[in-house]
């Protein structure tokens, strides 16, 4: 069990902003990871778009999008499309770090920003966008049991959430589980039950060759 210190000096030392070089041509987006502590454990909020939407309509996501002209930078677009969606005032967010960008299904290079909020948040989630709003353990992340492999050889990863909270099961996967995989490897120093393709301690080489590997796709 690790306390929110510890989690935040973890996660410190894995800011990526400068790691990598980021290839030039992809349109650009981030999300926010938020972080909160309960019953003594970190927990992550998630969501899951409307079903309305065209893109990815009804998958579970971190809150984010593709960067406007008038955001500063990656933390500036997950910020606002965290307050966009889930009514959570950029103020209250304790940014951490941000780590290694990803390319999505759509051609994105996406940023992960990972920061903590209150325990107290209540989400206001916009009904155009968001469907359900919910909160898994960090630690649900690192474990093999409700864990398949989509495809070992691109890394995809799938995971079903029950949530006890309001009963229902969520389905986890592609770039969001990729993303919380990361988040929980590097915050909890624990390297997941299942093949992850990088090294939790070096992490720098695999994300390097992977977006490599996506460009060479589009």
């Amino acid at each position: 069990m690790r306390t929110k210190e510890e989690t935040i000096a973890a996660l410190k030392k894995l800011d990526s902003v400068d790691s990598l070089s980021h290839p030039a041509g992809l349109t650009k987006a981030a999300v926010l990871v938020p972080l909160f502590m309960k019953d003594g454990q970190v927990h992550t909020l998630m969501t899951r778009r409307a079903k309305e939407l065209r893109t990815s309509g009804g998958e579970v996501c971190f809150p984010g999008g593709k960067t406007d002209p008038g955001d500063e930078d990656d933390v500036g677009t997950a910020l606002r499309e965290a307050k966009e969606e889930i009514g959570l005032p950029a103020g209250q967010v304790e940014v951490v770090c941000r780590l290694f960008p990803l390319v999505s299904k759509n051609g994105l290079l996406v940023t992960p920003v990972v920061g903590f909020i209150d325990e107290t948040f209540s989400p206001s989630p916009n009904p155009a966008e968001v469907s359900s709003v919910f909160s898994v353990p960090l630690e649900f992340f690192t474990s093999g049991k409700d864990h398949r492999a989509l495809n070992a050889a691109s890394w995809m990863h799938s995971f079903h959430f029950a949530d006890p909270d309001s009963g229902e099961t969520f389905h986890i996967w592609g770039l969001t589980a990729m993303i919380a995989i990361m988040v929980a490897a590097f915050a909890c120093r624990k390297k997941p039950e299942f093949e992850i393709g990088f090294d939790i301690h070096d992490p720098v080489p695999f994300f390097q060759w992977n977006l490599q590997r996506e460009m060479s796709k589009l």
